[in-house]
């Protein structure tokens, strides 16, 4: 029996009447009404007419092109819309992608990725509009953590970890991601429209900004939710394993392979293949991705047949995409595969109205901490440092101050924030001689990621030398985690 219910209508657009029949015969066994279009015109005619549940479009056809077919559906309703473009044709195919279509698939077409992306965009199809929650009102779901109001703390002599009000006001399909700020609620809802489609979104911002917990969001708030999300840190896998972990391997390919073993593909198969760290790469490696990407299907060492693969991909990274295209450590091709919405994180620094109750929620998750008291001057200091670690920071901040005061409440010192970090002087940016130490920054000229990537491998080597290369002191020394410690040597090639 068909998986759907019967006569669901379906439209097919392209001219060559061969295609169109083999399309409609195949969609018609799965149960679909199948309705055909032979150009531009008559596609337009049809949906002005008539609500489909999924459009399959070629790109070029003689009386207009597929974009037009695709920018037709968009304004006029929310059903998914696939394109089936020739081969070589891939960045007509991302251009429709970025302009709101579903996938796309390459000519010639295969039927068993016909009948997946049929089956993923009507199951996206299928997910209703996720209502606006009122302000005030308490979330549906029980596991759903609601999002405080931030209360100032003005005459109240000890600022309790539990003192701020809770409204619920944030909308509980991304709960993984706190806070009421403007930037915040934009993410939310790029993530709710990314949810609804699969194509590959691109995650950028500064290390510790949640870049994961977004990708988590886009993938459980998705028709995907309930099958694998698989997230690799590009950066942490030696270049000779990375093909072997990426697709795979076949019993007896090279020493040491007692056993067939998938991939990181194959294990995210119906899923989300989350790539962090994505700039750290090498070329060999980005060649090969590229090609899965573009083929979907994997071919593990060894064996001398592809698997077709259904994976949707997301990627993150802390560098500059662009920068690297630029210097020619990133292919281009690679990168308008992945960034077809590109989804910024903001910096926590950004974020200061939703400060107080994000301590509030870290200081909950932290044993010990459900229940701290913050002084007034401790409280001060949370509220006014920058932050250059983001949210990984505070809550290694504020785990260290937890520890650190025990039963008591607490205080600036537990926070051992340095001064110059949190002062109002520093706030202020009037201080002639702060500006001193920006003089090396060549604005319009430099990269802000470079520099800053340049004054961490500085201070790093700086803790070292004082420690006489004692990494675990050196750690403490910078206010990290040994963890901490280890990725940023790692990512910075600090040996």
């Amino acid at each position: 029996m068909s998986d759907y219910q019967l006569y669901r209508p379906v439209l097919v657009v392209d001219d060559e009447a061969d295609l169109r029949d083999l399309i409609q015969m195949t969609l018609t066994k799965m149960g679909l009404q199948v309705e055909t279009a032979a150009g531009v015109k008559e596609a337009k005619a049809k949906l002005a007419k008539k609500t489909y549940d999924l459009v399959l479009t070629d790109m070029r056809m003689p009386d207009g092109n597929g974009l037009e077919v695709v920018e037709f559906v968009n304004q006029h309703s929310d059903t998914p819309v696939a394109v089936i473009t020739a081969y070589g044709n891939a960045d007509h195919a991302v251009q429709a992608m970025k302009i709101g279509a579903f996938d796309y698939i390459q000519k010639p077409i295969t039927l068993a990725q016909l009948r997946t992306l049929v089956k993923s965009a009507i199951k996206i199809h299928d997910i209703p509009e996720k209502p606006k929650i009122a302000p005030k009102k308490i979330a549906e779901k029980p596991s759903v953590k609601a999002v405080s109001r931030p209360t100032p703390v003005v005459s109240t002599p000890m600022v309790e970890a539990d003192s701020i009000n809770n409204d619920s006001s944030t909308p509980a399909t991304n709960t993984r991601l706190l806070g009421k700020s403007q930037a915040m609620e934009e993410v939310r809802q790029l993530i709710a429209k990314l949810a609804r489609s699969d194509v590959s979104v691109y995650i950028t911002g500064e290390s510790g900004t949640g870049k994961e917990q977004a990708a988590r969001s886009i993938h459980e708030s998705s028709a995907r939710a309930d099958k694998p999300f698989i997230a690799v840190n590009c950066g942490a896998i030696p270049e000779n394993l990375m093909e072997s972990e990426f697709f795979g391997y076949k019993k007896g390919s090279f020493t040491g392979a007692d056993s067939d073993r998938n991939g990181f593909f194959q294990a995210a198969h119906g899923g989300t293949l989350f790539l962090d760290e994505v700039a750290d790469l090498p070329l060999s490696m980005q060649v090969k991705l590229l090609r899965v990407i573009q083929e979907k299907a994997v071919r593990r060492i060894g064996e001398h047949v592809e698997t077709p693969v259904n994976v949707r991909i997301i990627c993150a990274t802390h560098k500059n995409l662009e920068h690297e295209v630029a210097e020619n450590r990133f292919r281009q091709d690679l990168y308008y595969r992945l960034n077809i919405v590109t989804l910024t994180m903001p910096p926590l620094r950004e974020l200061h109205e939703d400060l107080p109750f994000l301590v509030s929620s870290l200081l909950k998750k932290i044993e010990g901490g459900a229940h701290a008291k913050i002084k007034p001057d401790a409280h001060k200091q949370l509220l006014q440092y920058s932050y250059p670690g983001n949210f990984r920071e505070l809550e290694n901040i504020l785990e260290r101050a937890v520890a650190l005061a025990g039963d008591e409440p607490i205080t600036a010192e537990d926070l051992q924030l340095r001064q110059h970090d949190w002062s109002e002087r520093d706030l202020a940016h009037d201080d002639d001689e702060d500006n001193d130490d920006l003089t090396d920054f060549a604005f319009g000229k430099s990269s802000l990621q470079d520099y800053l990537d340049q004054v961490e491998i500085d201070l790093i080597n700086q803790a070292l030398q004082q420690t006489r290369y004692n990494r675990t002191q050196a750690a403490k020394l910078l206010g990290i985690t040994f963890r901490s410690m280890r990725y940023r040597m790692d990512r910075l090639d600090i040996e």
